[in-house]
């Protein structure tokens, strides 16, 4: 340990100064100094699990900028929303939108909560497809995301909805969170597949809400985040194993593209003319004679 922490002082001893102040902000100047300027984690067991929730609460954020990003394209690909419930979608929108509320009223550090707007943002993109590939019109798509931005102003406004109010939809968005994944979960079982369900995303989701069943421990003294992200890694976990028990069921193979795997049709060429020459042979494969060349010029 002394060799590694002189190998590594005169690097952060000189590090630039937006580094330094980010390195502050993030674990506190006494955590920062113990961890980075003196290189000395076992000091302070404290700052180590401090600053390795801050570790993991950045990376959840970076990788839900992503984790839906999967899910979008296997529906555009397939020009298909099946296996996928639009009741989930709306249910873990109106938790996330309570939480990312009660979160930011209540000062929480952004570390600890800030992949549910960027989540949220995804959610409402691929519930918007789930409609308009269910055949419903532009009108209902509309009516959902003109929604969503009315409860979320109502709730970022506390003479509309106080304190003690978003308590209780917090405790009621655990609910809502829990509730959103039983859609889901009853649409794979009773398909007997996993239809466009990304396997990436259940996964991202299930290490996600186990890291903030520690980040939360640790940073967030709230028992209702707790309890809401301990249902949800159950639920999760429930998910990623019908994953693994669905994952070679017909239901569960991947749609053919319809968007990029259309074959070119020439003039001339429909269907009629094609059941014509799949239906009679040729005169030449029946008399077994080449066809006679043509003077005819091609135009």
């Amino acid at each position: 340990m002394d060799a590694l922490r002189s190998a590594l002082q005169p690097i952060t001893h000189n590090l630039p100064a937006p580094l330094v102040e980010t390195g502050r902000s993030l674990i506190g100047p006494v955590c920062y100094k113990t961890l980075v300027v003196d290189i000395d984690p076992f000091a302070s067991p404290e700052c180590l699990k401090l600053a390795i929730s801050k570790g993991l609460g950045i990376g959840i954020i970076a990788a839900s900028s992503i984790v839906k990003v999967p899910q979008l394209l296997k529906i555009l690909n397939a020009q298909s929303a099946d296996g996928i419930s639009f009741l989930a979608y709306l249910l873990e929108s109106g938790s996330y939108l309570i939480s990312l509320a009660y979160n930011v009223r209540h000062g929480f550090p952004f570390s600890t909560y800030g992949e549910t707007a960027l989540i949220l943002v995804q959610n409402v993109v691929i519930a918007s497809l789930v409609l308009k590939f269910g055949g419903k019109g532009v009108g209902s798509v509309g009516a959902w995301v003109a929604g969503l931005v009315a409860l979320g102003a109502a709730l970022a406004r506390p003479d509309i909805v106080d304190v003690k109010t978003l308590g209780y939809l917090q405790a009621g968005a655990g609910v809502l969170s829990v509730a959103s994944k039983l859609p889901q979960i009853w649409t794979v079982y009773q398909q007997g597949g996993t239809g466009q369900l990304s396997a990436f995303a259940v996964i991202n989701y299930l290490l996600g809400s186990l890291s903030r069943i520690f980040t939360t421990l640790q940073e967030v003294p709230d028992p209702l985040i707790l309890y809401n992200f301990i249902a949800g890694f159950v639920l999760n976990a429930i998910l990623a194993l019908q994953m693994l028990v669905y994952w070679n069921s017909p239901a569960s193979k991947k749609t053919e593209s319809k968007k990029l795997n259309k074959g070119f049709v020439a003039p001339g060429k429909g269907p009629s003319s094609d059941s014509t020459a799949k239906g009679a042979p040729s005169y030449a494969k029946a008399t077994g004679k080449s066809p006679a060349p043509t003077t005819r010029r091609r135009g």
